[in-house]
């Protein structure tokens, strides 16, 4: 129902979708505006951070896209809609994020897609099969983790009702973050996002075994191959917490 009201209109939402995607390359221009002062940022050229970007902006494009209506759950809890959607036969989670679905948000999906697509080319690496399969298992993996993090911002939600920007600072702003290299950040934030909130599993540490980087706190070789069950552990916990949620809600009381 959502795509085919984004559809009537078609040169509108062709109009949107170019223009969220200019807004989107705004984030990497930011970088190409860097990379004309420096040759390296934390010691790595521009492909290699284009590669990160490519791979944070698509994995998060891919969520973004199929979750996005997550982040506003609590405005629902406030209002009382959410007993709408108990009440239907299909999962409350795949109605919460499906609700208002918007296609334009495509556009970010599709700038990170040919982000990726220049750095690939452009980047100095030896390629092996067991690279090139790495990627897609990156970027599958690297959407599952931020999906896990939506659906247990989206669980907070329904405990405090409002805390949309503070679900935003972890999703879009943990995607900003793995955009630039780990040798930028100090180590407690690296350790931060590696071992309590393991976004570096998005990108940072696989991308390191791809590009014959150091990995970032001296993690054995093996966490490159890590992801999928990074992934795996990130989901069934946010379910968990969703399910909590979910139980504790009382409704309106109106």
């Amino acid at each position: 129902m959502w795509i085919r009201s984004s559809l009537a209109y078609r040169a509108s939402f062709a109009m949107t979708v170019l223009g969220n995607l200019l807004l989107s390359g705004l984030d990497f221009v930011a970088i190409l505006l860097m990379f004309s002062q420096v040759d390296a940022l934390g010691g790595y050229p521009l492909p290699e951070v284009a590669l990160l970007y490519g791979l944070s902006v698509t994995s998060f494009g891919l969520t973004d896209l199929m979750c996005n209506s997550l982040g506003q759950l609590g405005q629902r809890v406030r209002d009382g809609t959410l007993d709408t959607l108990l009440v239907r036969p299909a999962p409350v989670l795949a109605q919460a994020a499906a609700d208002r679905f918007a296609l334009r948000r495509v556009a970010r999906l599709t700038q990170g897609m040919l982000v990726l697509g220049y750095a690939l080319v452009a980047v100095d690496v030896d390629w092996t099969p067991l690279k090139v399969l790495l990627l897609p298992v990156m970027l599958v993996s690297g959407a599952a983790i931020f999906g896990a993090v939506f659906v247990a911002g989206a669980s907070f939600q329904i405990l405090v009702q409002d805390a949309a920007e503070v679900q935003s600072a972890f999703t879009y702003g943990g995607t900003t973050l793995l955009q630039y290299p780990p040798t930028v950040f100090g180590k407690e934030l690296v350790r931060g996002v590696t071992f309590v909130l393991p976004l570096a599993f998005v990108n940072w540490v696989p991308a390191a075994y791809v590009l014959g980087r150091p990995y970032p706190l001296g993690l054995p070789q093996w966490a490159a191959f890590a992801p999928p069950l990074v992934a795996v552990g990130c989901c069934a916990l946010a379910g968990s917490a969703w399910r909590v949620g979910l139980r504790s809600y009382r409704s309106t009381g109106s």
